[in-house]
């Protein structure tokens, strides 16, 4: 058995004196696991970081065995992320969501929009909003998707603020409005092309975790891994510095002397 496909590193784990075992979302073959020789040594462990994209040739005697891989570094962005809080706890909580899906099952969709979450993670008025989106996705994917097309109650397709916690199905002001403390709160970037405030994107991640606890992480006895917090306090603190600062340094400028 062999197979080459891209993948984004998910994490990896010593096996032995020098080797490694490597966890990677592929492409077309899904999250998938195979032995590294040297990937514990100083020349591949920095190819295998979290978050880096890598050519991978797995070769297995039988499909059901471990196999192992040859990897090749494509894109070492995982460096970029070492000097930026909200990323590496972005990073962390990514790879945990990915862990809920089944070990070898294609999923070319979860793949394709984790680079995307990705190649924002670094900046964090687009970082939250993704991390929301892939949540949202990884919900339809693991077959529990959200319906926000229309009003659940009378079927409009305006004024969606809300979702109801039973349904998951969007509703309208309107509608909702007896209800309100009742229904989850829908942010309007989920349905269009709009700069989400910071409260957005908590409403954001309030949607996503009530129904990712509910269906996917509690039947399974689990719970959200700490980096989802942390990912969310960094960016909330990100939020509240001045947008220079929150950007990294910027041309210096003179100030006036102390009278």
């Amino acid at each position: 058995m062999q197979w080459t496909d891209e993948g984004i590193v998910l994490g990896s784990k010593r096996h032995g004196e020098a080797n490694a075992i490597l966890e990677l979302m592929t492409r077309a073959h899904g999250r998938h696991l195979g032995l590294v020789r040297g990937g514990a040594g100083s020349r591949l462990r920095p190819v295998l970081q979290p978050g880096n994209r890598i050519s991978s040739t797995w070769r297995a005697r039988l499909d059901e065995h471990l196999g192992h891989y040859a990897v090749e570094g494509l894109d070492a962005r995982a460096a970029s992320f070492l000097p930026v809080p909200h990323a590496l706890y972005g990073m962390t909580h990514l790879a945990a969501l990915c862990r809920l899906l089944p070990e070898r099952d294609p999923h070319p969709q979860i793949h394709a929009a984790l680079e995307g979450v990705l190649d924002a993670l670094l900046d964090p008025r687009r970082a939250g909003a993704s991390v929301v989106r892939f949540e949202l996705l990884l919900l339809a994917e693991l077959g529990f998707g959200l319906d926000l097309a229309s009003c659940a109650a009378s079927g409009a397709e305006n004024e969606l603020v809300y979702v109801s916690p039973k349904s998951g199905r969007a509703v309208s002001r309107q509608a909702g409005e007896p209800w309100k403390h009742r229904l989850l709160a829908l942010p309007a970037f989920l349905r269009e092309a709009l700069d989400p405030s910071p409260r957005d994107i908590a409403d954001g991640f309030a949607l996503t975790g009530f129904f990712l606890a509910r269906h996917v992480l509690e039947p399974r006895g689990l719970s959200f891994a700490d980096a989802r917090a942390s990912f969310i306090a960094a960016l909330a603190h990100d939020a509240r510095r001045p947008s220079n600062e929150a950007n990294g340094p910027g041309p210096l400028v003179a100030r006036p002397a102390a009278r």
